[in-house]
């Protein structure tokens, strides 16, 4: 006879711990212990099929290979093979809203997994999302999101540019001549609102900021113009408190040759600035020429300029070597005051060296301001054979220069 009360009890204290096979073979064990009628009565005690009680009776006799709970073959095949339409189905559920190169080792779907289990539940199949996971995986398909690559139609002679500014750095830079690189990083509102990123905090305890990003008034928005110098690997930010314009990005341009760049380069006879095509210091701004031309009178040195052509900002190397450094230093930091965005600009270094100064700048640059064409005649401006509209120079006028 066997002792229902005892088999019970010992099944409830080891299945816990076991895993299929384990329980499959103590079930066995305790079939094979009470002899005539054991299968049914341990079947009945454990609510294991007699057939699993069956299959461990033979694992005991003959034992598995290591590592295995089951039989090689033993277990519900694949759905796979049991629907072999179910793979083409779903291919031809997502097909339809795949991007990329179908040909491509990496595709990716904008259909939810619920959405297309309901989908081929609705053709027949019996799957869960979980299911659709894993099959899309083995499909090659991965979720992804938007990445910025497509800078709209290109210039004809875009690559050329490039080769162009290219030859003029390197040629400035033999000489031992200043190059800087020159924009307008994104503007900032001031204030306890989200900052991109994430830091180390303690668990469960997030800064809070608030959930909607309007300007505070009182606070303002700040406007930081970059210079980067390319031979010295210095970065200087003017953070404005008023408006983009030209006059402001050539206020920063002059701050840094009064307090960086004279310093630097004692004896040099040009300044070489590369920058965007449009915003503030875009070629086609007559107030960036006006202005450009002053600082020439004033610094004594002739400036060269060249614009990356249309469409291609990303390329200027102030983009990747100064401004991408300083939104890492300040991701998940709230900018609430002026003073904590300029430390946190001026705290940005890298391992290659990369220093950074920064300074308020708390004077006002008016819109609006219009230069007219008799002024514009009275620059001293070189336009270059080729492409003129993107590359100039400024020569000090003899009347007015002065040397910083």
């Amino acid at each position: 006879m066997i002792d229902e009360d005892s088999v019970r009890e010992r099944n409830a204290s080891l299945s816990p711990h076991l895993d299929e096979r384990g329980r499959r073979l103590f079930a066995a064990s305790e079939a094979k212990a009470a002899g005539y009628g054991g299968i049914a009565a341990v079947s009945r005690i454990t609510g294991r099929a007699a057939s699993t009680i069956g299959r461990g009776l033979k694992d005991l006799s003959v034992p598995l290979e290591e590592g295995r709970v089951r039989r090689r073959g033993g277990g519900r095949k694949p759905l796979i093979e049991i629907e072999p339409k179910l793979l083409d189905d779903l291919n031809a559920l997502v097909e339809p809203a795949a991007r990329g190169d179908p040909m491509s080792p990496l595709r990716w779907t904008s259909k939810s997994l619920r959405k297309l289990a309901a989908e081929l539940r609705e053709l027949g199949h019996k799957i869960s999302h979980t299911l659709v996971g894993e099959l899309l995986k083995r499909l090659g398909f991965s979720l992804q999101a938007n990445r910025k690559t497509r800078e709209g139609d290109s210039h004809p002679d875009r690559d050329a540019q490039f080769c162009y500014i290219n030859a003029q750095v390197a040629a400035a830079l033999a000489e031992n001549e200043p190059v800087i690189s020159v924009d307008t990083k994104k503007k900032e509102l001031v204030g306890d609102f989200k900052n991109a990123g994430r830091e180390w905090r303690p668990e469960g305890n997030p800064e809070e900021v608030r959930v909607h990003d309007f300007l505070i008034k009182e606070l303002g928005r700040a406007v930081p113009y970059g210079v980067y110098d390319l031979a010295a690997d210095k970065g200087w930010i003017n953070v404005g408190i008023d408006h983009d314009t030209a006059a402001f990005a050539v206020a920063t341009i002059r701050r840094w040759w009064q307090e960086a760049g004279r310093i630097r380069y004692l004896t040099a006879s040009r300044l070489l600035i590369t920058a965007d095509g449009g915003g503030s210091n875009g070629s086609r701004v007559r107030l960036w020429k006006y202005e450009l031309q002053r600082l020439a009178d004033e610094i004594g040195v002739t400036i060269e300029v060249h614009h990356f052509p249309p469409g291609t900002s990303k390329w200027n190397k102030i983009e990747h070597r100064l401004f991408s450094f300083v939104s890492q230093n300040w991701r998940a930091v709230p900018l609430i005051s002026y003073q904590v965005i300029v430390d946190l600009i001026a705290a940005t270094t890298t391992k290659t060296g990369l220093e950074v100064q920064c300074q308020l700048d708390t004077n006002t640059y008016p819109k609006g301001i219009t230069i007219s064409d008799a002024e514009m005649a009275a620059l001293n401006i070189t336009r270059h054979d080729f492409h003129g509209e993107w590359n100039y120079t400024f020569t000090p006028r003899s009347d007015s220069a002065v040397i910083a």
